[in-house]
């Protein structure tokens, strides 16, 4: 479906002000700061940026909705007969839950949730409500992958100097000091570079879905396109699942204690002395 039919896009279209706006915030941001050309980029350029703030919007409304159902304890322990709202919520981010308890184990699952729940919500929702005709998704543009993965890569290094210091510096040059000169320059670009596999994964293979969808859908509107939609939405939960599992997998990479064999010899010779 082409960008330019919209729902956003046609709303931004009925309002004059509100379109010299977005004009305004695409010219001024997108065109100076990333292109620096004279050819300014059209307020469609900022669609995916403002849908989305709006999807952002719809899921922490149903989110604050879920939350307030299940603040009387006693009903939230009993399982509901029918498929709600909240039943929902509960299986979805459960399911990454345990993803991310399985990777990086209870405790760090548990401290690092907020992130690895976020990006699945926004980004499962986003891939979800693109397969919607007339609906945008923005995952499929780099501008907001980009965005989610630089956030990723932030909270990682954060909290790998926050637990290691630089120790975390002194892992990527290797075990051996006369290596390190050829070890550190390759893990400091792998490191680097997981921001590009992130953000370019996600939006070509939600960008070449919806494309593919859409272009069956305006080929054959009836029956024939429900199989590439079935399959789509399973890409769509799929690609939540890869951005996660490797969010999970850098932060217990990044966070793992250097120090935890030392601190287990300790107990060990503890237990020794106690014996």
């Amino acid at each position: 479906m082409p960008k330019h039919t919209y729902w956003l896009t046609y709303l931004i279209n009925l309002f004059p002000a509100f379109k010299r706006n977005a004009q305004n915030l695409g010219d001024g941001i997108v065109s100076t700061y990333v292109f620096k050309q004279p050819e300014h980029p059209t307020y469609r350029s900022m669609e995916p940026v403002l849908t989305s703030l709006v999807y952002m919007g719809i899921l922490l409304f149903l989110a604050t909705i879920v939350r307030g159902r299940l603040r009387d304890l006693r009903s939230a322990v009993v399982p509901s007969e029918k498929l709600t709202l909240t039943t929902v919520f509960e299986v979805f981010f459960g399911y990454f839950y345990n993803m991310a308890k399985e990777v990086m184990g209870p405790e760090k699952a548990k401290q690092h949730f907020p992130l690895i729940g976020a990006a699945a919500g926004f980004i499962a929702f986003s891939n979800i409500m693109g397969m919607i005709p007339g609906f945008g998704s923005p995952t499929s543009s780099l501008n907001v992958t980009l965005g989610c993965s630089v956030v990723v890569f932030v909270v990682f290094n954060y909290h790998a100097f926050r637990v290691q210091g630089l120790g975390y510096l002194a892992h990527m040059a290797g075990p051996m000091w006369f290596l390190a000169p050829l070890i550190f320059p390759v893990e400091l670009f792998s490191t680097c570079v997981r921001v590009l596999t992130l953000a370019i994964r996600l939006m070509i293979n939600i960008a070449v879905d919806h494309m593919l969808a859409a272009t069956f859908l305006g080929l054959v509107a009836l029956f024939i396109p429900v199989p590439l939609m079935l399959l789509g939405l399973l890409v769509c939960l799929v690609q939540a699942l890869v951005f996660c599992l490797l969010t999970a997998v850098y932060i217990a990479l990044a966070t793992e204690d250097s120090h935890a064999e030392e601190h287990g010899g300790d107990h060990g010779h503890e237990a020794a002395h106690a014996h």
